[in-house]
């Protein structure tokens, strides 16, 4: 049995997806009734991501927060506000998107009542009430505002911890991590049963939604690649943004779209910082900390799918209510798991504020799934790419201020 499992690990996850939607599609138009059994393993995948999601933010915001660094001579503020600006506006392109293009999906909403919220007031009260409520009770209900707001307290309180504690915590932190990294090796069977159970209730037409939702999502990231990170490189740096894009894109976008993983490809940002000749001060701590909180691609996922979720449901979104979906998708994305489809198990946190129930928000996590052969790989490539062109960005800016100094000495 374990060379069993080791046998279907050493599989890329990206083929055992493809195999998985295939034999799905397969078995519902040629067996739909003799084999209904495998719509169980739709389920079991969503109830497993269901419980295993509440405790993974916790844990890995906790050790995000204790673990960091405070103090350090870099170059590094500027490099940090334009990790937060560009997640932020990669929220808000998506959410403008999502407006102009509106996607629905595929929901089983059953008979329980959608309460959306009436307005701005009663959306700050959830969200004031969900962030003060009992830490066990937030991981226990999945209240993900809860849980994100304690975890941010528990670790800027245990920044003061000893390195026997902090590394507790990290310990804690990989063993949830390869817990989930369990539960997505078997998202190929999962993904198997979805799809079985949506072609044989539903057929064809459903996939049609799906086929929108990737254009939309992977369209979006590449508006955020090639035009707002440019402008955001050009405000700061004043100077043609586009030769770093493009030299980012190929030598970091590329590798990053086929591991899938920001972590796995800091060696290639790091050697691509390196023959662009930065700052290797700055790059060494930039690099490794953009894997870890520089998300964009993850807010356009986040942002993209709960949007579709609130189309789906009819529930209204205003402007006031979308800032706040803004600011918090671009907090959220910066917890997201370094595990493939990490930025998914975040989208129960933002439909929350939308007054949509878990057990609704795992189904979109699901479809998140589906779609995550295209979608996960873009939203690497943009995450990992962006890290690059930041960097250069703060570089460029430090060097123009420096120029400017002198010249006017």
């Amino acid at each position: 049995m374990k060379s069993l499992f080791e046998k279907w690990n050493s599989i890329n996850l990206v083929n055992r997806i493809i195999a998985g939607i295939l034999l799905g599609i397969v078995f519902a138009l040629l067996l739909p009734e003799q084999l209904s059994v495998i719509s169980i393993f739709g389920a079991l995948f969503i109830k497993a991501l269901k419980a295993v999601a509440p405790i993974l933010v916790f844990v890995l915001v906790i050790n995000a927060i204790s673990s960091h660094a405070s103090g350090k001579a870099t170059n590094m503020k500027m490099v940090v506000m334009l990790y937060i600006v560009g997640t932020f506006l990669a929220g808000l392109v998506s959410v403008v998107v999502s407006y102009i293009f509106p996607t629905t999906l595929l929901l089983k909403t059953g008979t329980q009542e959608i309460a959306p919220p009436s307005g701005i007031a009663e959306v700050l009260e959830t969200l004031l009430f969900n962030i003060v409520s009992n830490p066990l009770s937030a991981i226990i209900e999945a209240n993900y505002l809860g849980i994100l707001a304690w975890a941010l307290v528990l670790g800027f309180a245990l920044k003061a911890a000893n390195d026997t504690t902090k590394s507790v915590i990290a310990n804690l932190s990989d063993a949830v991590t390869k817990i989930v990294q369990w539960i997505i090796s078997l998202a190929p069977l999962g993904i198997m049963g979805l799809v079985f159970e949506t072609i044989s209730t539903t057929g064809f037409s459903s996939l049609s939604s799906y086929g929108r939702l990737v254009i939309i999502l992977v369209g979006t990231m590449f508006f955020i690649a090639l035009v707002v990170n440019p402008l955001l490189v050009f405000i700061v740096a004043r100077r043609n943004p586009y030769p770093i894009v493009f030299a980012s894109l190929k030598e970091s976008g590329i590798p990053a779209f086929f591991t899938r993983s920001s972590a796995a490809n800091i060696p290639v940002n790091m050697a691509l910082a390196e023959k662009l000749k930065l700052n290797k001060d700055t790059y060494s701590i930039s690099i490794p900390l953009g894997a870890t909180i520089n998300m964009g691609g993850a807010a356009v996922t986040i942002s993209t799918l709960t949007m579709a979720a609130a189309h789906t449901l009819g529930v209204e979104v205003d402007l006031l209510t979308a800032i706040i979906l803004m600011a918090l998708t671009a907090v959220s994305a910066a917890g997201a798991s370094g595990v493939a489809g990490g930025s998914l198990l975040l989208i129960p946190l933002s439909c929350s504020l939308l007054g949509i129930s878990d057990e609704i928000a795992m189904q979109v996590v699901a479809i998140g799934f589906i779609i995550g052969v295209l979608q996960d790989s873009c939203e690497t490539a943009l995450n990992s790419s962006s890290d690059i062109v930041f960097t250069a960005a703060a570089e460029y800016a430090n060097e123009r201020k420096t120029r400017l100094e002198r010249k006017n000495k």
